[in-house]
């Protein structure tokens, strides 16, 4: 990438401030191999097509890739506004799209983060200030609790405070508007910042943000819940059952014809680690 380095112009060690993106993907990791191998060619697709209706040159991107996931190194020159703005407008629709006529379990969702910063090549992807905060802005708790607290949106989004000064604050440099975005700490593993999340088509003023809630999404105290539709019960119906300590939210929704004689429904079982009956 950019010019000066022990390495040469371009090499490990060259030194380059660049515009940054990386996605990650909501629930990849439980979903099956087929629905995997949908969601990688889609977010491929969706991030070549968005890319293309923002002028942003996708075969001009540096990029690092791991499944459900990407970091992309954007070319000298690119326009900020447009990655902020055209493009995750077009990735939400193309994902809206993507998500039509699919059970809600099987909709791609995704974490978007942008900041603009000193990065360079290393031996294995990209080192450098740059890379560490977008990976931590596009972890970060309040955007995974804008995704779970928000189930119809297909995107979040994260902006650097870099990017969300330079390019949102003040500015007329795209149709965004600073009441559309929300300020909020980030504190993922050893890293200390804030930065500016957005949701396409929602209010994130109304997202609980809590220290509680943000605590809990840290440390994965996920919701466990269960959804099942029966015409009849004749024996015994368990929607969740939980045997040891509860440390996350159990919520079961059940929808049952009928219940026949001596049968049972239960919609969330506790049991303690040594109830085995």
């Amino acid at each position: 990438m950019a010019t000066n380095g022990e390495d040469g112009q371009g090499g490990e060690g060259a030194f380059g401030r660049r515009l940054l993106l990386s996605v990650d993907a909501k629930g990849y990791g439980g979903a099956d191999t087929v629905r995997q191998h949908q969601f990688q060619e889609a977010i491929v697709r969706l991030l070549d097509a968005a890319a293309g209706t923002a002028g942003l040159h996708r075969e001009a991107w540096l990029t690092q890739e791991a499944g459900d996931s990407l970091f992309a190194v954007l070319p000298e020159g690119a326009y900020e506004p447009a990655l902020a703005d055209a493009f995750m407008r077009s990735l939400t629709a193309g994902l809206e799209t993507f998500n039509l006529g699919r059970q809600q379990e099987a909709w791609l969702r995704l974490r978007a983060a942008v900041h603009f910063g000193e990065t360079s090549p290393a031996a294995n992807g990209f080192a450098g200030s740059a890379p560490v905060a977008i990976g931590r802005i596009r972890d970060c708790a309040a955007l995974r609790a804008a995704l779970d607290q928000l189930p119809q949106a297909p995107l979040a989004v994260g902006l650097s405070e870099t990017v969300f000064r330079d390019v949102v604050q003040g500015k007329a440099y795209t149709t965004l508007r600073e009441n559309e975005f929300r300020q909020v700490p980030i504190e993922e593993k050893e890293y200390r910042g804030a930065a500016w999340i957005w949701v396409p088509g929602a209010d994130v003023r109304t997202l609980d943000l809590s220290p509680a809630v943000l605590r809990d999404e840290r440390h994965g105290a996920h919701p466990v819940r269960s959804e099942m539709k029966v015409d009849t019960v004749h024996g015994r119906t368990i929607g969740v059952r939980v045997q040891g300590p509860v440390r996350n939210p159990v919520e079961a929704v059940a929808d049952i014809g009928r219940v026949a004689r001596g049968g049972e429904a239960v919609g969330v079982d506790l049991r303690s680690a040594g109830d085995t009956r």
